[in-house]
């Protein structure tokens, strides 16, 4: 049998929380729904987070609220307990928090130390294990730092262990700001897999220095079957200088396909689901391979 990838499309809130046009809660439901009719499983919704620090996050509670049920697995962010109970009465069953690898990204980020961000994680784990919500915690700039550089990968793995440790299911290992490279990924992730076991752990990587793709390759040899990726590349962090779009989906779903994953994903039906983010943002270009794509769905090959 195909082994099977999962693939999560962070693009209707990582993609668009940095974007100058600000999407309705209609037009974001548009989006999710033609990541959907491609096969999209998993689909990061939105985030609880205030709307005055990050504006295209409104209303995210209306956007849950519109979700077809049952349709896919959805999850959404949570900054604090604030941002958790919000998710909580919208119905959401699926937390993420983030606590970067160092204090100074932490206090840009979320303004709060790691050691304050981590004792966060541990209340909002409790809760949600009460409530009977998963909660997952992406490690954010694993591998470098915008401010403090190269992070040391005992530091991450560390991290790591605290996070299992307050009770959180999965742990995201992410690339913030694209800095990392095929190797460092592989000798982070396949110690992390071997401490934690590949099925707590998934990867996101961002391209802005054209290692996406390859590093999403690298963590698969670690035994990583589940990663972000972010439709037409859309994306980028507020509070990490330099780091541009997350990795397009589509360039990980035909990469995936061409080494013989299964992704459940109709890469056809994601290439229109790329054209309507370029026509909703006005600011996507699509994945590195789109061009490539839309000629094979001109030829009737997709």
């Amino acid at each position: 049998m195909t082994e099977r990838v999962v693939v999560n499309d962070v693009g209707p809130r990582d993609g668009l929380q940095n974007q100058s046009r600000v999407l309705s809660p209609g037009q974001r439901l548009q989006l999710i729904q033609a990541l959907l009719n491609a096969g999209v499983s998993h689909i990061e919704v939105g985030s609880f987070v205030s709307p005055k620090a990050v504006p295209a996050m409104a209303d995210t509670d209306q956007v849950v609220a519109g979700l077809p049920v049952g349709a896919a697995t959805y999850s959404a962010l949570v900054p604090n307990q604030k941002g958790y109970q919000l998710a909580r009465d919208a119905g959401v069953s699926i937390v993420e928090l983030v606590v970067a690898s160092t204090d100074t990204m932490n206090l840009k980020n979320i303004n709060t130390s790691t050691a304050q961000a981590m004792a966060n994680v541990a209340e909002i784990a409790g809760l949600a294990q009460a409530d009977g919500i998963r909660a997952m915690c992406y490690l954010a700039t694993a591998w470098e730092c915008p401010f403090e550089g190269p992070v040391p990968q005992a530091n991450a793995m560390a991290l790591m262990q605290q996070m299992f440790d307050a009770g959180i299911e999965e742990v995201v290992i992410a690339d913030t700001i694209g800095a990392a490279d095929p190797a460092g990924v592989r000798r982070l992730t396949a110690e992390a897999a071997e401490v934690f076991g590949v099925q707590r752990l998934s990867c996101h990587f961002h391209d802005t220095r054209g290692m996406g793709v390859a590093n999403v390759a690298a963590a698969l040899e670690s035994g990583i079957r589940k990663f972000d990726g972010s439709i037409g590349g859309l994306g980028g962090c507020p509070f990490a200088p330099g780091a541009t779009g997350n990795v397009a989906t589509e360039d990980v779903v035909l990469m995936l396909h061409q080494m013989g994953f299964d992704t459940g994903i109709d890469l056809g039906k994601l290439v229109a689901a790329v054209e309507l983010a370029v026509e909703l943002t006005g600011n996507c270009d699509g994945g590195s391979s789109i061009n490539w794509l839309r000629r094979q769905v001109e030829k009737g090959v997709l």
